[in-house]
């Protein structure tokens, strides 16, 4: 494999039929806009060039992010967000939720995506079919997930079958002045513990979702007519294993998130990319 190239974004709207971008870390952090974001998605649009915000949130519905985009001076319209809360409508679909009672850990909206998907979305306390993991906020975190892990296993002790969604598989995000846990951290401590309660027993774990899963790039590639599509992100193991695994091109813009690492289980991005400058 020949080791990543050093580009530009400049050349990669050049190169490439259409362009995936990731938020946190690339265009954001919690403050704002990266400096030089603003730029980016003014010289997409200016162009025309084809162009979607690939991201595992399932925290915010397609129009309040772009209105909080907005608010950071980034000129993106709702329909060119992609978010992995949009993939549990297909997910719901396909393994039999539709109608079911879903328990969804995040905010308002990520209860809107359980409901857009088709789920009764019941209050934490009440009995469940369907535990989705959307979110790290929106709820006091210790508090809940004790709950939720003892409602879990009351009901793994019953015989009884919970399906577990994970519509974020990213496990930090990169703050703006270090680095916070999200959802997919929320599932592994869940998914550690019932391991311990009940080992060896399968069925335990989180449907995940989000990149690296193909989802998100599935919609994008449908969306944009062509697989020529180049994923940009700052983090190795969604952003640039996932395009990998789904046979696109991915560029990797350094950050907290990645340090020194420029690889993983021998997967290296297409091109290196400075930060937003």
């Amino acid at each position: 494999m020949p080791p990543p190239i050093a580009t530009t974004f400049q050349d990669l709207i050049d190169r490439h039929a259409a362009i995936l971008l990731d938020a946190y870390g690339v265009l954001v952090d919690l403050s704002g806009a990266l400096p030089g974001a603003a730029a980016w998605v003014d010289e997409l649009n200016r162009r025309g060039k084809p162009y979607w915000l690939a991201s595992n949130t399932a925290a915010r519905l397609p129009e309040s992010a772009a209105r909080r985009y907005q608010g950071f001076g980034l000129a993106i319209p709702a329909e060119r967000i992609l978010s992995s809360g949009m993939l549990l409508k297909p997910h719901f679909e396909a393994h039999d939720l539709t109608g079911r009672r879903i328990l969804v850990l995040g905010p308002e909206d990520s209860q809107r995506y359980a409901e857009l998907a088709g789920g009764v979305v019941v209050e934490a306390g009440a009995d469940f079919d369907c535990l989705v993991v959307a979110d790290q906020a929106g709820f006091p975190f210790l508090d809940t997930v004790d709950a939720v892990l003892s409602a879990l296993i009351d009901r793994f002790d019953a015989g009884l079958t919970v399906p577990m969604v994970l519509p974020n598989p990213d496990l930090v995000y990169p703050t703006g002045h270090g680095c916070g846990i999200t959802s997919g951290s929320i599932a592994v401590l869940i998914e550690a513990a019932l391991a311990q309660r009940y080992p060896g027993r399968a069925g335990l774990t989180f449907a995940r979702l989000g990149k690296p899963w193909p989802g998100l790039f599935e919609a994008a590639a449908r969306l944009a007519g062509t697989r020529d599509l180049v994923m940009v992100g700052d983090q190795l193991d969604t952003d640039i294993v996932g395009a990998a695994r789904f046979g696109i091109a991915s560029a990797l813009v350094p950050g907290v998130l990645t340090g020194n690492r420029r690889a993983v289980d021998g997967i290296e991005p297409t091109y290196l990319l400075h930060p937003a400058l």
